[in-house]
């Protein structure tokens, strides 16, 4: 079980979020400027985003991001440093990201995978996201297709995880 701790993201987390993106995802991190867009978008009456990080020791060991639009979210990303793998941590991002939607009033949450990333499939299926579709060469500059996964009512997979406390 996982002893870090959520909080959302402020963009004094960039940097360290950076670090893990770029260790977890060389090929396809994403760059400094599209976490400062989603986060401009995630504070205030108008906000469309949720970011939170992952703490533990101090040390950032997770994050993730939901985007909104309309009825529909979008998990943006999810992402676990390797030493805190089948921890948990994953499944604590996701269904605060869930929660996230639910506040939203999402009615179907979307995400793309990458169709090699098997562990992360089987985390989506328990929270019940089903493959949809894929997007041919999703994932550059290495070509990778993105497996498309959809939950309808988000507010229904996070039963039971509503003990889980988060700061921010």
């Amino acid at each position: 079980m996982t002893t870090a701790a959520l909080r959302e993201m402020r963009w004094w987390d960039i940097e360290p979020v950076l670090e893990l993106e770029k260790d977890l995802f060389p090929e396809d991190a994403w760059s400094r400027g599209m976490f400062w867009s989603d986060l401009a978008h995630a504070r205030g009456a108008d906000a469309t985003r949720r970011y939170v990080v992952a703490e533990d020791a101090g040390r950032i060991v997770g994050y993730g991001g939901l985007a909104a639009a309309g009825d529909a979210g979008d998990v943006q990303t999810i992402a676990v440093a390797r030493e805190h793998w089948g921890t948990g941590l994953g499944a604590l991002i996701l269904a605060e990201l869930l929660r996230a939607a639910t506040a939203f009033e999402c009615v179907e949450v979307l995400l793309e995978c990458r169709v090699d990333n098997i562990r992360a499939q089987k985390l989506y299926e328990r929270f019940g996201f089903e493959a949809i579709g894929f997007r041919r060469g999703y994932y550059q500059p290495g070509n990778v297709d993105a497996l498309v996964m959809r939950l309808n009512d988000p507010s229904t997979s996070v039963q039971g995880t509503q003990g889980t406390e988060i700061n921010g």
